[in-house]
């Protein structure tokens, strides 16, 4: 049978290199091959150097192609002949199973009584693995069969690094792809599917956010700083269609102006100094999920225009790029400013503004959600607990949580979760006792209760009057001269220069008192 050598190395290199699924590609390349040749498989190998193991990736029968994962550890004659006779990268061998090195191979697979021809598949001087053709057990390979096979080393060898390279690409997306959905996970665990205070306090804000949820529309989330306004963003993203894509946050005051361009659109590799590589934004970032926007009122002009366009357009161009760039994304804007104030100011554009209006959430203060405050308070200490790693999860003090209640909480949920980290600092036992809550405001009131109070005459002297001003606030104090709740932090004074001047105004203290 007459064959055109070419013909035959073009055909059999488009069908070696005609899937990055390796098996396809041999299967489909060996069905062909056998036309010319007394083939009953083929087969990529790969050899391990510093474990000495021959790995079968791939085997083609006349039935099917094959994904294999066959490892064999080889003899220490085997690993010898591997890794120094390499001089004959194309070998006729009469019987497998007296190879050391295709031997062990062959018996596995049962092919030891068959001959094959074995090529090595180099690229840039890399020897990548080997590429097998095993005899039908009747007839014998020939020189021209050698011939015919051996300019296809190239073309193998490139199908082999690709297929490799894909399965790698594959195996790291799969593990990307794993690693997001624990890290959402993770991020909906850490901030909790459940918002504290839904039934309560919130329960108006929730009936909100269960209406917008399920929408496209842009929210903006109203209230003063601590309120809690990343939870309820996060809730909506949470009950969205999006929620299985990315929730990324942006705080628009705590990035610089200069910056401000590059962090949210991205840039090219060489746009200014200093950008050695490409970078996507971080609206390209939330492609498919939502962008949440805190402190939506801190934007620049400049960052306003082209977050209209986004809006608008839901088009997006990196710094230095000429390229536009799709984003499919939903808006969640917060702030503690008033906007509309802004907006007459000229500081905030109108275009933008009743874009991101389309449905704003008042969130109240904590102080008037005070039924709310026993429930955070028992879920801040859980979490700071196990921050901490204490062993004990403690408990509030008899009446502490009453007298939280009474506190205005000028930080809201914010400095609440302050006061029970500290809480937890100071108090080490079964129960937190909160004593600093509330403390400032008793010294002001009885600061007050004093500069009030009528000096009689007899008492116009200037020693009588500081002497009786000095027990007064030592009253006020239990008697505590130092400390932060003592009577020197009070009178803005040295505690030694207090004890001095209290000497020479024979006013008792410490023990004395």
């Amino acid at each position: 049978m007459q064959i055109d050598e070419k013909e035959f190395f073009t055909q059999a290199t488009l069908k070696i290199c005609g899937s990055l699924e390796i098996e396809k590609a041999l299967h489909q390349c060996f069905l062909y091959v056998r036309k010319f040749l007394p083939a009953v498989q083929m087969g990529f190998h790969i050899y391990h150097r510093n474990a000495g193991i021959v790995e079968t990736i791939a085997l083609a029968t006349v039935k099917s192609g094959a994904i294999s994962s066959m490892k064999i550890q080889l003899s220490i004659k085997g690993r010898k002949q591997v890794e120094e006779q390499r001089s004959v990268r194309v070998r006729l061998i009469d019987r497998l199973g007296d190879d050391p090195v295709t031997g062990p191979v062959a018996n596995k697979l049962g092919a030891s009584d068959l001959s094959a021809i074995v090529m090595d598949l180099v690229l840039e001087r890399t020897m990548l693995g080997v590429f097998s053709v095993f005899n039908n057990g009747k007839e014998k390979f020939t020189q021209e069969h050698i011939n015919l096979l051996s300019p296809l080393s190239k073309p193998c060898a490139i199908a082999l690094t690709n297929s490799l390279r894909y399965r790698e690409l594959k195996s790291l997306k799969d593990l990307l792809t794993d690693d997001n959905r624990y890290l959402q996970d993770e991020l909906r665990r850490i901030s909790g599917e459940d918002v504290i205070g839904a039934d309560l306090g919130l329960k108006n804000v929730m009936e909100m956010v269960r209406q917008v949820a399920p929408l496209e529309s842009p929210v903006l989330l109203l209230g003063q700083t601590g309120t809690g306004k990343e939870v309820i963003a996060s809730a909506i993203h949470n009950s969205s269609l999006r929620k299985d894509g990315p929730f990324i946050r942006v705080n628009c005051g705590a990035i610089p102006a200069t910056l401000l361009d590059s962090e949210l659109f991205g840039y090219e590799k060489g746009a200014f100094t200093g950008a050695v590589a490409q970078k996507r934004g971080r609206i390209e970032r939330a492609h498919g999920g939502t962008l949440f926007l805190d402190e939506i009122g801190e934007l620049t002009p400049e960052a306003q225009i082209r977050l209209l366009r986004v809006l608008q357009e839901k088009e997006i161009d990196r710094v230095g790029s000429t390229q536009t760039i799709r984003v499919n994304i939903r808006i969640i804007a917060a702030t503690h400013k008033n906007l509309e104030k802004m907006m007459a100011a000229k500081q905030f554009r109108a275009d933008l503004f009743f874009r991101i209006r389309v449905f704003p959430i008042e969130i109240p203060p904590l102080k008037k959600r005070r039924e709310d405050i026993p429930a955070l308070v028992h879920h801040f200490i859980e979490k700071k607990s196990k921050e901490m790693k204490r062993i004990h999860v403690p408990i509030p003090a008899p009446g502490a949580i009453e007298r939280l209640k009474e506190y205005h909480w000028p930080g809201n949920i914010r400095e609440l979760e302050n006061a029970v980290e500290r809480s937890l600092i100071l108090d080490q036992g079964n129960l937190l006792y909160f004593k600093d809550i509330g403390i400032f405001q008793k010294d002001k009131a009885r600061l007050q209760v004093i500069s009030t109070n009528k000096l009689s005459i007899e008492s116009f002297e200037l020693d009588m009057v500081m002497a009786k001003h000095i027990k007064h606030i030592l009253d006020s104090c239990n008697g505590r001269v130092e400390g932060s709740r003592g009577a020197a932090k009070i009178l803005n004074i040295h505690p030694s220069t207090l004890r001095k001047r209290m000497k020479k105004l024979k006013i008792p203290f410490g023990r004395k008192s």
